[in-house]
């Protein structure tokens, strides 16, 4: 990203660009950051969507934040591991593939009991479910299961997730403060096998995800990937 970003830029977007400067040492460890008047305008943002991604940046102890005394690169930032969720399309748009996506199903659906202990919600809680095929230069590249509570972000029921993915949306629109993540093999199924055209049996990479703000659940995913897939990261 430049020094000067298009008009409309994301909390999402600062908070990776602060970071960046943060992890290339442009802000120093212990240095105060301009203030979030300087910052909205040269993202040419709201003040709020500034203060959004400095408070996560916070909660995540990239920097501290003191009334009246500004925000500071933090000196020692905790020594862990910070899983920032993709957004599947820029993913694969970035290896210069061809996305698009097809959503199978959407509609309001009551948690099954297997994932009751996973993602606890109560049993009145609104939750939308979607199903989504997300293709990589046409071939299918995963197959997200996602129930979404609707207390959480009632704002997700409107969302035109023709034309933009429900992974999309609440990356940009439903900010987190935890969540946990496993990884785990899967045997594929009939829906699996017909997705990825593979025998049903064949073996699949799969991880699922929470997140909750507050310790209020947000959403709970199934990606599956095609075959051969590897995951990388850094830390």
């Amino acid at each position: 990203m430049s020094e000067k970003t298009k008009e409309g830029t994301s909390w999402t977007q600062i908070r990776e660009e602060v970071l960046r400067r943060i992890n290339e040492r442009i802000w120093q460890p212990g240095e105060i950051i301009p203030n979030e008047s300087e910052l909205a305008e040269e993202f040419h943002c709201a003040r709020t969507t500034v203060n959004r991604a400095l408070r996560e940046l916070a909660t995540s102890g990239i920097v501290t934040r003191k009334r009246k005394a500004g925000t500071r690169v933090a000196v020692n930032p905790p020594h862990k591991a910070i899983l920032t969720i993709p957004i599947i399309r820029e993913e694969v748009e970035a290896k210069g593939a061809f996305y698009r996506q097809n959503l199978l199903i959407r509609e309001n659906r009551s948690l099954p009991a297997f994932l009751a202990g996973a993602f606890r919600v109560g049993d009145d809680t609104p939750l939308l479910y979607t199903e989504t095929v997300h293709f990589y230069d046409n071939q299918p590249f995963i197959y997200e299961e996602r129930y979404t509570s609707l207390d959480a972000v009632p704002d997700f029921e409107a969302a035109d997730l023709e034309k933009v993915t429900a992974n999309e949306w609440l990356v940009q629109n439903a900010p987190y403060s935890g969540g946990d993540a496993s990884f785990f093999a899967v045997s594929a199924d009939a829906k699996l096998a017909r997705a990825f055209d593979i025998p049903i049996g064949g073996a699949l990479f799969a991880t699922e995800r929470n997140t909750w703000f507050a310790e209020k659940p947000i959403t709970h995913v199934r990606l599956v990937y095609h075959p051969g897939y590897r995951m990388r990261t850094s830390f």
